[in-house]
């Protein structure tokens, strides 16, 4: 099982907020917090995980990253995703190069709430989560973390110390 981590990107929230967050996350057993906001693979890409180790990377920690949106109901998590990550479904070089946030903005427009919800793990079902966390084992990356991509970190902290990470053989 790959250590299991926390993100949250540095944009979100005060230096303060970011602190806090990282500390919950250690309390409530996450394997490491990160906060950043680079490039990291997006998805369980078995190819991807092969090319890597063929360019060198073969005895190096290989991470991933998987944006969810935890929230007590259904319907609330798929709104959130959808006004906080609305870029999740493009694709391609769009999704990394474009100039200036306005142009991320344009993109995000023709986005709707149920495409966001195809790509994003959300809502009140720990099972959910487990099986994003479980495709990225069997791709055989050894690090991932979670960014929480709407403000109610605290609900989302809750939610892994109680219905998720006991679940999981992380050690």
């Amino acid at each position: 099982m790959p250590e299991i981590g926390y993100k949250l990107c540095s944009e979100e929230q005060s230096p303060q907020e970011r602190i806090d967050c990282a500390r919950r996350a250690e309390e409530v057993g996450f394997d490491f917090a990160m906060i950043s906001d680079h490039y990291h693979p997006p998805s369980p890409d078995k190819e991807l995980k092969r090319e890597f180790e063929k360019a060198g990377g073969k005895r190096k920690p290989c991470y991933a990253e998987a944006p969810v949106c935890w929230a007590d109901d259904e319907a609330k998590a798929r709104g959130a995703a959808h006004a906080y990550w609305p870029t999740a479904p493009v694709t391609g070089e769009l999704s990394q190069v474009l100039p200036v946030p306005a142009h991320f903005e344009h993109a995000a427009k023709m986005v709707k709430e149920e495409d966001v919800a195809k790509e994003i793990v959300r809502g009140p079902d720990p099972e959910r989560y487990i099986a994003k966390i479980n495709e990225y084992v069997e791709a055989g990356y050894d690090h991932m973390w979670l960014h929480q991509v709407w403000p109610d970190q605290e609900g989302f902290f809750r939610f892994f110390e109680k219905e998720v990470l006991p679940k999981l053989d992380h050690e």
